[in-house]
């Protein structure tokens, strides 16, 4: 894994309960509304609802479990990915470690 500076570390420490809120406030609006869809039948609506928290909670382990120095640099990509960061946020880690996400998404985009 790529080493990150400390000052990451403790940033990443610091932002990931504010990205962790951000993203579950984010399920469970989708889940409100799926709810809340009265087009469907209750059934439909648990299959759906049940569908998403499977789908989600596979990305809360991604970006949120596990959390040790060795898995910060690919924790800050995967949050990142996922927009769980603000613009200001991001503009906070250090520029070598934003360019490194940068860079590192590009590969996997194949950009």
């Amino acid at each position: 894994m790529r080493d990150i500076p400390e000052r990451d570390w403790k940033l990443l420490r610091e932002l990931t309960p504010v990205a962790l809120n951000r993203f579950c406030e984010q399920v469970l609006h989708e889940a409100t509304d799926i709810a809340a869809d009265t087009t469907a039948t209750p059934h439909e609506r648990y299959g759906r609802l049940y569908d998403l928290i499977k789908k989600q909670d596979r990305e809360v382990a991604i970006m949120f479990d596990d959390h040790r120095r060795s898995t910060a640099f690919l924790k800050i990509i995967a949050i990142h990915t996922r927009k769980m960061f603000t613009e200001e946020e991001f503009a906070r880690f250090s520029e070598e470690t934003r360019q490194k996400v940068l860079d590192s998404r590009s590969i996997w985009s194949g950009t």
